[in-house]
């Protein structure tokens, strides 16, 4: 059975991903191989975090690997937090506090424009191939919401097809269920996974 680490500590996200790939690889966490340490994230772009994470996990532990790094990214503030996204209002990571920079930044902008990005970088045998998963979308001017967590409830995506498309409607209004069908961090799993269902 081919075995591939899942750079996280999330088990949720282990199992979650577990589920929708072929039964012919089993995915390991990082306590699994004794890894407890933090993992460095120290690059300038998105992709370049996923790769830095998934390169230390195989350089380290000399284990197929994947990573994932993920972003927010807005127009009128110059692509701004992207890569900062987790940490943009300080190092404590608090979501509330990045979320109210955002707006307190965004106040009397009309282009509210943003997108969501992940990045997932896949190690296999040194090999590097990345999966990329886009939702575009709004900043809303206010909180909506209770679900999701990071910004979710202050973006709202694009709903193609949508009878009411003049209701945003954010991520965090949404259940897992809906919120999976088009997340951005659910596009770049799917494409993975169909890459390692050729492979598995």
């Amino acid at each position: 059975m081919m075995q591939i680490v899942f750079a996280t500590a999330n088990q949720n996200k282990i199992n979650e991903i577990q589920k929708l790939i072929p039964e012919s690889i089993k995915l390991l966490s990082l306590s699994d191989i004794g890894c407890t340490e933090e993992i460095p994230e120290t690059q300038s772009s998105i992709e370049g975090n996923a790769s830095q994470k998934s390169f230390y996990v195989f350089d380290k532990y000399h284990v197929n690997c994947f990573a994932d790094d993920t972003g927010l990214e807005i127009e009128a503030l110059n692509g701004r937090p992207g890569v900062l996204s987790a940490r943009y209002a300080g190092e404590n990571k608090n979501s509330e506090d990045n979320m109210n920079k955002v707006l307190a930044e965004m106040q009397g902008i009309t282009n509210r424009r943003a997108r969501f990005k992940t990045i997932i970088s896949l190690l296999l045998d040194g090999k590097e191939i990345q999966f990329e998963g886009i939702v575009n979308g709004v900043i809303l001017t206010e909180r909506h919401g209770a679900m999701g967590f990071g910004y979710d409830p202050i973006f709202a995506p694009d709903i193609s097809g949508s009878s009411s498309s003049s209701k945003q409607v954010s991520f965090a209004e949404m259940d897992l269920t809906e919120k999976n069908k088009i997340s951005h961090r659910a596009l770049a799993v799917n494409k993975l996974v169909e890459y390692l269902k050729q492979i598995g």
